[in-house]
């Protein structure tokens, strides 16, 4: 499948959190912040298990109290459904 058009993303983009942002319409981004250390340690956790659930795996950083989600889809070079429906997954778990 090639990866999707501006006009598609826009159109997810717009089933989600507006905190997400498109990099080069190839990468969703977004940064979740926490309390503290343990708190972000628990949602990196959590997504961990809901992206294996899923088999799509985003790219995460973690540091105190802030968590970044870099979601793609590595094998067509862009972006995808599934990586839309993941970050509203990702959402639903942070709220």
């Amino acid at each position: 499948m090639p990866p999707l058009m501006k006009k598609q993303i826009d159109e997810l983009k717009g089933e989600i959190e507006t905190a997400w942002e498109v990099e080069n319409l190839k990468k969703l981004k977004r940064e979740f912040t926490f309390k503290d250390f343990k708190e972000a340690l628990g949602f990196v956790n959590q997504v961990g298990e809901i992206a294996e659930k899923e088999g799509h795996h985003p790219d995460i950083t973690l540091s105190w109290g802030k968590v970044g989600i870099e979601l793609t889809t590595h094998a067509i070079q862009g972006l995808s459904i599934n990586d839309f429906i993941l970050a509203r997954k990702i959402e639903i778990l942070y709220d």
